[in-house]
């Protein structure tokens, strides 16, 4: 009897304590998941799951059903439907449950059943197929989208070779944990950035709510032949031992938009977008940017517009159209101002994420409440009407391969062709994202152009301005080599507008062609300084004369146009000479030959009045620029060719060229009001 007892006594401590385990796990579980350390979280429901007893289905119906969310937020797909299925079996799944259940089978490519799942929320819901659009509510909205992915995935995958999209896993960038946000920068698109959490990246723990190492920002490099460099952790303060991804560029690539994920142990933790500047080749500490002063809602996955006026972001904060929307507010330089919330047809009662812009305008995002393949599809947004205060946008799926059952998102362009770096969690059993080429074939016009001094350096601060006969107008910012890229289209007449505070405007016109490959077209606006004496190239007199030779022709010509696309400019335009002959001889011989390039512009239709020859001799030897040394390295920036200067050169090669570069002719601009009712 005693023997008895002890085994029984024995059977209820080790029943206790179970029950004591379990509803430990579960308050450990709930602590994580109110943090939102999922990963943590699942762990402890799946303890708990594991010590409840067979016979007590309610109670393991409903931790089933919270190990199932830990796991769809962290991407376990195979886990979180097994946890969803036990929740449906023991009947503690609610139409939300189901609706998840749909969403990940989806993710999963078992699209039949997910249909079948949707039909039982269909049912659930109370209505028939057909009856399900007059429900506005999320919920009905949401398994109306998803009935229809389930029907329409296994045509996209079929007609993948419509698509036209070739991709490719990039091995260059990946690694044995997850890669996102890849964003192409530099001059020649040679840069890339990306997240990652692989096991470079700063701390030492994981984190509760992916079981990862927090995301750290990399970079890669192409070399001339085009090949990446091993990727390295961004340098500088950016990166630290929180979350740190999703990273963009302003379009002058001087600030970066990220977004960050800062730890609190009491606190729940909210994605935050910041900025950070480049000095040299680091990036300083990341500074949180403040849209608004809501302290409860998460902002994420910025991108900035290409015109660089306006800042898209993810919010799911209040106001939106359920989960988490896209959003965007007005850079200016008095802040941030005139937040949207864009609405439909991009916002959807589910989540929209990871915004990016195609060169040309076009948005690019994901969802996964449109109607797609599975997991987060990728859409494409085309802007109608992008002249209106108002924007609307025609949405298009592009299909498979681009798309998949899995998460794809986080699009960046090659320059203005449809070609770069994606990523996704396709084929990944732990559900981590890595990065993917992208390419499809199309006819893309292009012009390409650089804005510099006339005889100088490229102007990163010139502005172009493009205007067509097809009604375009956009002022067009250059990069930080002068250049700047634009899509054309054919069969229009375009006229470029080169333009930078303290030089002359430059003129070019465009007619654009039909073409069947795609085609750049090279421009180039050399501007004439307001300020210092410009060259002027390729002036040629007969000897010792003031005879203009033809061959000058091209370059007045050059000079005829400019004087015309500057109509309110004067220019004293003098000739030099070398120091050789008699002072009073070359005086006279640059004076008669400053007037023949007078004489020239005036035949060509300049006002005599906005022209005054003055001939220097050899008053005025040349002064070397930066630029000139580049063509003769033994000559120094700021080197004046005088006679002692020019005799004292050991090499009568170099003393000869130096009297070729002061025998030149140029112009300076001394006003420019010409012509304008009131002069200052």
């Amino acid at each position: 009897m005693r023997r008895l007892f002890t085994i029984l006594y024995l059977a209820v401590v080790a029943l206790l304590a179970a029950c004591s385990s379990a509803d430990t796990a579960m308050k450990k579980g709930d602590k994580f998941f109110a943090l939102g350390e999922y990963y943590d979280a699942a762990n402890q429901y799946k303890k708990a799951y594991s010590q409840t007893k067979s016979k007590e289905r309610p109670l393991r119906g409903q931790r089933a059903l919270k190990m199932a969310d830990c796991y769809r937020r962290i991407n376990y797909i195979q886990r979180a439907i097994a946890a969803y299925n036990n929740a449906v079996r023991f009947h503690q799944a609610d139409t939300t449950a189901l609706l998840y259940l749909g969403q990940l089978q989806l993710k999963n490519g078992n699209y039949k059943d997910a249909e079948k799942t949707f039909q039982i929320l269909i049912d659930s819901l109370g209505t028939t197929e057909s009856g399900l659009s007059t429900i506005q509510s999320p919920l009905a909205m949401l398994t109306k989208s998803g009935i229809q992915s389930a029907r329409m995935a296994p045509q996209w995958k079929q007609d993948a070779a419509l698509s036209g999209y070739t991709i490719k896993k990039q091995d260059a960038f990946n690694s044995r944990r997850a890669e996102y946000s890849p964003m192409l920068t530099g001059e020649d698109n040679d840069q890339l950035y990306f997240t990652s959490t692989r096991n470079q990246a700063q701390g030492d723990e994981l984190s509760g709510i992916t079981g990862t190492k927090p995301a750290d920002i990399f970079f890669s490099t192409k070399d001339d032949k085009g090949k990446w460099s091993k990727p390295e952790p961004v340098e500088g303060e950016l990166n630290s031992e929180v979350d740190e991804g999703a990273a963009t560029f302003s379009p002058d690539g001087k600030t970066m938009y990220l977004t960050v994920c800062k730890t609190d142990p009491q606190y729940p933790r909210y994605a935050q977008i910041a900025t950070a500047k480049r000095s040299d080749a680091a990036w300083g500490k990341a500074t949180v940017l403040e849209i608004t002063r809501d302290t409860l809602s998460l902002f994420a996955h910025p991108a900035v517009s290409p015109d660089g006026m306006w800042l898209y972001f993810v919010s799911d904060m209040p106001g939106g159209m359920g989960g988490l929307d896209i959003w965007r507010i007005q850079i200016t330089t008095s802040g941030l101002t005139g937040l949207e919330n864009l609405g439909e047809p991009i916002n959807t009662p589910g989540d929209e994420m990871f915004p990016t812009f195609r060169p040309n305008g076009d948005l690019y995002f994901s969802s996964n409440g449109h109607p797609g393949m599975g997991g987060l599809d990728i859409y494409i947004a085309k802007p109608v009407d992008s002249q209106s205060s108002v924007i609307n946008y025609q949405l298009e799926h592009p299909g498979f391969p681009l798309n998949s059952a899995g998460d794809d998102f986080g699009m960046t362009f090659e320059g203005l062709y449809n070609r770069g770096y994606f990523c996704s969690n396709r084929g990944d059993a732990r559900g981590w994202d890595h990065i993917y080429s992208f390419e499809k074939h199309e006819v893309v016009q292009t012009v390409k152009g650089w804005v510099y001094e006339q005889d100088g350096y490229e102007l990163p601060a010139g502005l172009v301005y493009m205007v067509g006969n097809d009604g375009t107008n956009q002022k067009l910012n250059v990069k930080g080599d002068g250049s700047f890229e634009q899509e054309i289209r054919p069969g229009v007449d375009y006229v470029f507008l080169g333009t930078c505070k303290g030089y002359l405007n430059h003129t070019e016109q465009l007619r654009v062609d039909t073409v069947q490959e795609s085609q750049e077209y090279v421009l180039q606006f050399p501007l004439a300084n307001i300020s210092a004496p410009v060259l002027i190239e390729n002036i040629f007199y007969d000897f010792d004369k003031a005879t203009l030779r033809p061959e000058s022709a091209q370059s007045l010509d050059q000079l005829v146009k400019l004087l015309n696309e500057n109509p309110n400019v004067t220019i004293e335009l003098s000739a030099h000479t070398d120091y050789r002959g008699s002072e009073a001889y070359n005086k006279g011989l640059s004076q008669r030959r400053a007037e023949s390039v007078v004489n020239y512009l005036i035949e060509h239709g300049i006002a005599e009045d906005r022209l005054t020859p003055v001939g220097y001799g050899k008053e005025k030897p040349k002064s070397v620029k930066r630029k000139l040394t580049e063509k003769y390295p033994f000559l120094k920036e700021g080197d004046v060719l005088t006679e002692e200067f020019i005799k004292a050169l050991p090499d009568e090669e170099q003393q000869e060229t130096c009297n070729q570069l002061n025998r030149r002719t140029e112009f300076i601009v001394l006003r420019t009001t010409y012509g304008m009712t009131m002069e200052q």
